[in-house]
């Protein structure tokens, strides 16, 4: 049994077609940085096809692209605490507390400035425009990315009642079966690619509603859905899932929706917030 995959890919090497092969190729010179790529990134930087990485998944016996990704995530340099060593910002148990409060800060300022170097302001006035003019905008994502559509909804929920967040996936699917496309989907996926995202975004193409989604991969499948794409920054591995310095990026992104909102409709947010501030000032001691 090979220990790492890039031990089973050498094993098998002589038996792979020649695209298999020219994947591998490249596979090996640039170990670390496949692990941070979507599968249609790879097959751009690699010169061979989607179709080809998914055989060659396969024949190495994983399920598909993602279990590519994490064994290559294991078998690439991580450190006594799991993470990849590839990154000044890689925390080891050896650091101290302030070292490990000084590389997380990093990371986090890191995100920040990356999501701000994607801002695409036309995007983001698109997406303004779309969410003033829905009936109503359904907040969703799966996983870690549920809790960044909980936080949209969070924020949002303070300026227009327009806003829902339903965080079970079967729920979407209803809720998206019954929109209409004066309805909006905000969406949450740092990947752009899991199941239950495809599911609720095919339904929601069908039915002609519009589709807003944050992501890290412009060129994911859930790319190809979306009328606006919002990118985020930070290269998560798959062994850092749910990172917060991913999460920032997306919080900063929720927060240029929110003012871009605002500014769009200031005397309904600003009644809204008023009400809301008075409501919650009663919750308080």
């Amino acid at each position: 049994m090979s220990a790492t995959i890039l031990d089973a890919i050498t094993e098998q090497y002589p038996s792979f077609t020649r695209s298999a092969k020219k994947l591998a190729d490249y596979i090996f010179v640039n170990t670390t940085n496949t692990q941070y790529m979507s599968i249609s990134s790879l097959a751009e930087n690699s010169g061979v096809s989607e179709a080809t990485i998914t055989r060659f998944c396969r024949k190495l016996g994983l399920a598909g692209y993602n279990d590519f990704k994490l064994a290559i995530a294991k078998c690439d340099r991580v450190t006594d605490m799991g993470e990849p060593s590839d990154s000044p910002q890689t925390i080891t148990s050896e650091d101290s507390l302030s070292c490990i409060f000084q590389k997380l800060l990093s990371s986090n300022i890191l995100s920040l400035n990356e999501t701000y170097e994607l801002l695409d302001e036309q995007a983001i006035t698109r997406a303004v425009d779309l969410l003033s003019d829905a009936g109503r905008v359904y907040c969703f994502g799966h996983g870690g990315s549920s809790v960044m559509a909980m936080e949209a909804w969070a924020r949002f929920s303070t300026a227009s009642p327009r806003f829902i967040h339903i965080a079970d996936s079967h729920m979407q699917v209803i809720a998206v079966s019954l929109a209409t496309p004066r309805d909006v989907i905000l969406f949450f996926s740092y990947s752009g690619a899991t199941r239950d995202m495809e599911d609720i975004l095919n339904i929601a193409r069908t039915r002609g509603i519009p589709i807003i989604l944050i992501t890290h991969f412009p060129k994911s499948q859930a790319a190809a859905f979306a009328d606006v794409v919002l990118l985020c920054g930070y290269n998560e591995s798959p062994l850092q899932s749910g990172s917060i310095a991913a999460k920032m990026g997306q919080m900063f992104l929720i927060d240029c929706l929110f003012y871009g909102y605002c500014k769009k409709n200031p005397e309904v947010s600003s009644a809204a917030k008023a009400t809301t501030a008075e409501a919650i000032t009663k919750k308080l001691l």
